[in-house]
């Protein structure tokens, strides 16, 4: 008798956000004889997602905080999407679905197992403004208590996190796993030469938001191009305007009509961009861990980042690249100078951070540390 394929259901604001960073773990899934479905607000990236065997049900997420009749909306449908998959596993990827899903998988009444997946702790956890403190005592009471299940597992990236969520009493040290990512496909970012420093190019490859260091690169363009105006800085990503930390619009059109930094939006094809460039950067607050490092090492890129929970496991000091402490203009300017003008240092870095890469976030790496979590979980 053939044995029925272990479903899984990946619980996720946005289709193409799931693309770009889980597309690669849900085809090793597939390979493996999982049966992958993603529940989430659909865009034209649910063809890509159904191209590689992915099935995708919609439900109706809002990312933003401001419309909380929609979450309802799409908590209801959610549950009745669990009535009728009965997934075996339930992954939960990131705040929103962690919250939202969590209280649909506990009004239940068959407990579910379920993976709480915090790719970072974002906003609520981390920043100081009024409404993060305001709505921080909540959010940690409804986790806590989603997590409190038995059947519920946490899943974070980084020791950091773990730490955080242990000291903040949220979940169970024997059902909590680190895992570094969701891997990432060499052959999609593969190592390319080193280009000059003449005319270099420095990338900051995110969202246009404050806790992604973005003043703090644009502080750091202007005192770099004050003795080299050759360098071109750029920003790739995009504003995201619904996030609370967004960078107001005012402030992105003034740098770009000083020339101080260049703002490239979403690129789709982000290897190319990496391709040109010779530092990457991201000089954030905090990190889960953050793809676009992954990828610029990936491709063979010196890195420079800040010494903050993410961006250190990517960006070892010395080893793949340069960290800098957060918010310190003057040393992420130094750190510039050095790649620019230490060819010999660029080239030693860049090797060592596709190495580790390599090593330690390669998509068979972390696939196989999923799969073997994963059943592990199923057979409890």
């Amino acid at each position: 008798m053939m044995q029925r394929q272990p479903l899984v259901l990946f619980v996720v604001t946005e289709d193409w956000y799931f693309v770009s960073h889980r597309l690669a773990l849900a085809r090793a899934l597939v390979e493996a004889g999982f049966r992958v479905i993603v529940a989430t607000r659909v865009s034209d990236a649910q063809q890509t997602l159904r191209a590689h065997g992915v099935e995708v049900c919609a439900l109706p997420f809002e990312r933003a905080l401001t419309a909380p009749w929609r979450d309802v909306m799409a908590m209801r449908a959610l549950m009745r999407l669990l009535d009728r998959l009965q997934p075996d596993l339930v992954h939960l990827v990131a705040l929103k679905p962690i919250l939202w899903g969590g209280l649909s998988l506990l009004a239940r009444r068959r407990p579910q197992r379920a993976v709480l997946a915090f790719t970072g702790l974002g906003f609520i956890f981390t920043s100081s403004s009024w409404l993060a403190r305001a709505l921080r005592p909540l959010v940690t009471c409804v986790v806590a208590a989603v997590a409190r299940r038995s059947t519920h597992w946490i899943l974070v990236q980084n020791d950091d996190d773990r730490a955080l969520l242990d000291a903040a009493g949220i979940g169970d040290a024997a059902r909590t796993q680190v895992i570094a990512g969701s891997g990432i496909d060499l052959a999609d970012f593969p190592r390319r030469p080193l280009p000059p420093s003449r005319g270099a190019i420095v990338l900051l490859p995110a969202r246009v938001l404050r806790d992604k260091g973005v003043h703090e690169f644009v502080a750091a363009a202007r005192r770099v191009r004050a003795t080299r105006a050759d360098v071109r800085f750029v920003i790739a990503g995009e504003r995201d305007a619904a996030n609370p930390g967004a960078v107001a619009a005012a402030d992105l059109a003034r740098w770009q009509r000083e020339g101080v930094v260049e703002w490239w939006q979403h690129c789709a094809d982000m290897a190319g961009v990496y391709a040109r460039a010779r530092i990457v950067c991201l000089p954030s607050y905090r990190e889960g861990l953050p793809k676009v490092l992954l990828e610029g090492a990936s491709c063979g890129r010196p890195l420079i980042a800040t010494n903050v929970p993410g961006c250190r496991e990517v960006c070892r000091d010395g080893e793949s690249g340069i960290l800098v402490p957060a918010g310190d203009v003057a040393a992420l300017s130094a750190a510039i100078h050095a790649l620019l003008d230490d060819d010999a240092l660029a080239e030693r870095l860049a090797r060592g951070a596709r190495a580790r890469v390599e090593q330690v976030f390669a998509l068979p790496v972390i696939a196989r540390a999923t799969i073997v979590w994963y059943r592990t979980i199923l057979a409890t």
